[in-house]
């Protein structure tokens, strides 16, 4: 889980657009205490791509989840 605490957007040296957010993340593990680190996220956006990566990796997983699903109800 990530908090936001700040943000702000710059132009990077093949002058493109990006924003830096600075956050807290948040992790557990079974049997551990929780645990706090700060991290800076860099998004950069990229306008000459559409999306189709993003898009096969998200059907990707909603095929792997399904499997699972499927692979659990029938025990």
């Amino acid at each position: 889980m990530y908090e936001l605490l700040c943000q702000n957007e710059t132009v990077n040296a093949q002058n493109h657009m990006e924003k830096k957010v600075e956050t807290v993340d948040h992790r557990s593990s079974a049997g551990q205490g929780q645990e706090e680190r700060n991290v800076q996220v860099i998004h950069q956006p990229h306008p000459k791509t559409s999306g189709g990566v993003l898009s096969g990796a998200a059907a990707a997983v909603a095929s792997t989840l399904q499997s699972a699903k499927d692979a659990i109800s029938k025990k």
